[in-house]
């Protein structure tokens, strides 16, 4: 069983230092991830729209949330080479999942089935409660968030969503960082992410809460601040794993 951390105060402050000084050392690398990841929120946004489909905006944009995790490989890397001193290139970030691909690739697909469950009970919910009319989208804020008509339907998403959130947050915390770092199976890497979680369960709490408050502030301003908000975050979830997973006599040294 992989050690965990058992950590005391508020160590955020500390992740988000740490991240802000690995953006400043690969800004080229790190904001071209976030960049990608806003023109790709762009065309999605778009998509959306010019389909009418616009009620499907909430459930895609609370979905994110469960595959930005596994997105964020390349700012891991990003920061694990700034960590042993190496350069670091956006085709260093890019190929960084060949380091345990197979591991990789099997948390992505559980944290894509997540994302499937979210998006397709959110969507159940939205059919139950508004049919096959839904309000006009010039409407759909104040039909859904200013009267009590619709308030069962804002608990029970919200409460199934806060669910699903706290599962992935949970098994996806730091298992991926670990991945990328150590060669353990998927199992390994969820199993100590969890406990890691449990043991800190306050920290990770507030940790997870400022997480959604600073994607929530990148999505609200167009995306835009997506550009820097998610590298941050990003880099932040390395500092975090280098905190609550001491290293091993064998772990590599970079």
């Amino acid at each position: 069983m992989i050690p965990i951390r058992l950590l005391e105060g508020d160590p955020t402050a500390r992740w988000l230092k740490a991240a802000y000084a690995d953006l400043r050392r690969s800004p080229g690398v790190s904001l071209s991830y976030g960049l990608a990841l806003s023109l790709l929120s762009w065309i999605v946004t778009l998509a959306i729209i010019a389909d009418e489909r616009w009620f499907l905006l909430l459930p895609l944009l609370g979905g994110f949330m469960f595959l930005a995790p596994l997105i964020a490989v390349g700012l891991y890397e990003a920061s694990r080479r700034h960590e042993a001193g190496l350069p670091v290139t956006i085709v260093d970030a890019l190929s960084a999942v060949r380091r345990n691909a197979g591991q990789i690739a099997l948390m992505g697909l559980v944290l894509a089935l997540f994302f499937l469950a979210w998006t397709r009970i959110a969507l159940l919910l939205f059919a139950l409660f508004f049919g096959s009319a839904p309000p006009p989208v010039a409407d759909l804020f104040g039909a859904i968030f200013l009267t009590t008509d619709n308030l069962a339907f804002v608990l029970l998403s919200n409460a199934v969503g806060l669910v699903l959130a706290a599962v992935v947050f949970a098994i996806s915390a730091i298992s991926i960082p670990m991945l990328l770092d150590r060669d353990v199976d998927v199992v390994t890497a969820i199993a100590t992410s969890v406990r890691a979680c449990r043991a800190n369960w306050q920290i990770m709490i507030g940790w997870a809460a400022l997480i959604v408050l600073i994607i929530g502030l990148g999505a609200i301003t167009f995306y835009v601040g997506l550009a820097v908000a998610y590298p941050l975050i990003g880099h932040a979830t390395w500092a975090a794993y280098r905190e609550l997973v001491p290293r091993g006599p064998l772990d590599p040294a970079g």
